[in-house]
């Protein structure tokens, strides 16, 4: 993944990989004890001469809090299909999973292991866009399936929080 990527949250800006995984080691490292959930989710919103893409990356430590971070992502253009909105937003996630398993996700479960007696876990998610009602539904076989083929767990709506809420409320 380029060295130009970077994330940001309401506490900090331009932060690379390396950073968001360090603020994910000392998230879980606050609490290695408890279950976490990390989330990759990303929403989109069209204007009027570019379609917004936000991506998240989302810890959530079950029950006592959550920590996140954003991405963003512009085409030059809007974008009005919704088969390339959602194909997008999952390539999208798909990118940012994809670096996360290969470069950062055995480091986060190693910190648990220790505690997994104690009920410790790390559960890694995808979540979409995409749901049983409207224009979207007729999609989920097709991207979940995309999903599935990388060995991670696909949410949808309700339970994709990562893309329909976190990202969702920064896409404006």
């Amino acid at each position: 993944m380029g060295e130009n990527v970077t994330f940001y949250n309401i506490s900090e800006s331009q932060m690379s990989f390396d950073t968001v995984n360090e603020r994910l080691q000392s998230f879980i490292l606050q609490d290695p004890r408890s279950e976490y959930i990390l989330s990759i989710g990303t929403d989109s919103h069209v204007h009027q001469r570019e379609t917004r893409f936000i991506t998240a990356i989302h810890m959530h430590r079950v029950g006592k809090g959550a920590w996140g971070c954003l991405r963003n992502y512009y085409v030059d253009r809007p974008i009005f299909s919704v088969r390339e909105k959602i194909s997008t937003e999952t390539a999208l996630s798909q990118e940012i999973a994809a670096h996360m398993i290969s470069d950062y996700l055995i480091g986060l479960s190693d910190l648990l292991i220790p505690y997994t007696d104690e009920g410790a876990d790390l559960v890694f998610e995808i979540h979409l866009d995409i749901g049983k009602k409207g224009i979207t539904k007729d999609l989920i076989h097709e991207m979940t399936g995309r999903i599935r083929a990388m060995g991670i767990e696909a949410k949808i709506k309700p339970d994709s929080y990562a893309a329909s809420s976190y990202a969702n409320r920064y896409t404006k």
